[in-house]
């Protein structure tokens, strides 16, 4: 737990809620252990913050996640099958340009980047139930769901949430003020004691990082 440690060595306020940051990393862990993926939901800011998380999990952070023999081999007979037809060769050379480039993820989906579904569910329905129908569509059991609310009192984000918990799915809550009403729903709420919104913000941010550092120092 080196990162999370760290985390609440150097940012006090989280020192008492690193119980609940050290479960999620736990859930997280354990989620993509079984081969189960994760799914992230947030308004505005939160938005972006579930972008940001796909984005350090889907590819190196600090560590680079080479692709391992095994799959290379998959790899290279693909390609060399795709040149063989097309009566390309240096088959090789491409295998070891996409090696080189090629980085392990997590399986990991921000749900709110999905702008023609959720423009057009919104459309035709009702928004505040668009990202509970995604996670309908995607979600299975034993799959994770973050939920980012500041206010921990999100219309959409709840729904989500008990969508993601009819079907399975461990819920994380990230959120701030006294947890709101989505802390009776998360089995993990990471509750930043604070009560301005920016100021959350910019704990999650934090806080999200040394979960992703944790994972991928886990895996790599």
């Amino acid at each position: 737990m080196n990162y999370i440690d760290d985390l609440c060595k150097r940012r006090e306020i989280l020192s008492t809620i690193k119980y609940d940051i050290v479960k999620a990393y736990e859930t997280l862990r354990d989620c993509y252990a079984s081969g189960n993926k994760v799914l992230i939901c947030g308004n505005g800011g939160s938005s972006a913050d579930a972008s940001h998380i796909t984005g350090e999990l889907m590819k190196g952070f600090k560590k680079k996640r080479t692709i391992d023999d095994e799959y290379g081999h998959k790899l290279l007979d693909c390609i060399e099958q795709y040149k063989e037809k097309n009566g390309k060769r240096d088959a090789y050379n491409l295998y070891e340009e996409m090696k080189e480039n090629l980085e392990c993820g997590f399986p990991t989906i921000d749900i709110t980047a999905f702008t023609g579904l959720n423009t057009a569910f919104s459309n035709d329905k009702n928004f505040k139930f668009a990202f509970a129908n995604a996670v309908l569509g995607l979600g299975k059991k034993d799959d994770v769901l973050i939920s980012i609310t500041t206010s921990g009192n999100s219309e959409n984000i709840i729904n989500a949430s008990l969508v993601a918990k009819s079907l399975g799915m461990k819920v994380i809550a990230l959120t701030g003020f006294d947890g709101g009403l989505i802390k009776d729903i998360a089995d993990i709420s990471i509750v930043v004691p604070i009560d301005e919104t920016y100021l959350i913000q910019e704990e999650h941010l934090a806080i999200y990082h040394a979960l992703c550092l944790e994972l991928e120092a886990d895996r790599f």
